[in-house]
């Protein structure tokens, strides 16, 4: 007669075996080693958050890491207060003029287009106000855009050289929010 199996598994004998044998090879943890693994988390490690402000940075050249940041915080702030907005009785004037007012200045600023009615709708806000949103009105990326240069990279080092004016003005800042 066979003996029972100590791991209970669906696999065959021998990979079971093997699964053990593999088990009594690690060594115990010293105290010091326990006390730093204490701190680690490795499921939800930190750094795993940061993929998409490394793939924002990088697809519109952002130089400075504080413009994600602030327009990550912007963009939170904005869609707060559209939630905000959002919770209030839709047939109250406060809500009224103060959603035309904020749905009218994101239009201005190009980071809304122009929902049903000729108008956007408070929902938008929530949905399309995202760091991409932001970083879509730079003027390096608006300039590619409109086949100004060939790289989003070639026209904020043009901005930065001097070479473009919006209006009168000389940009010299890359981060220059093109409003429309």
């Amino acid at each position: 007669m066979k003996a029972p199996r100590p791991i209970d598994c669906e696999y065959p004998e021998h990979f079971c075996a093997v699964v053990e044998h593999a088990a009594k090879m690690v060594r115990k943890l010293k105290h010091h080693e326990q006390r730093l693994l204490r701190k680690v988390d490795f499921v939800n490690y930190p750094s795993d958050a940061t993929h998409r402000s490394a793939e924002i940075t990088r697809r519109y050249s952002l130089s400075n890491p504080a413009d994600y940041s602030s327009y990550n915080k912007q963009a939170g702030n904005l869609r707060h207060l559209a939630h905000r907005l959002a919770l209030l009785p839709p047939e109250s004037a406060f809500r009224r003029k103060h959603e035309d007012l904020l749905l009218e200045k994101l239009h201005d600023m190009g980071l809304l287009g122009i929902g049903g009615e000729g108008k956007g709708k408070l929902s938008d806000v929530e949905r399309k106000i995202t760091v991409s949103a932001f970083c879509r009105r730079r003027l390096g990326v608006v300039m590619t855009r409109l086949r100004m240069s060939e790289t989003v990279s070639t026209a904020n080092k043009f901005i930065e050289q001097g070479h473009v004016r919006v209006g009168t003005e000389v940009v010299t800042d890359p981060a220059f929010l093109v409003t429309r």
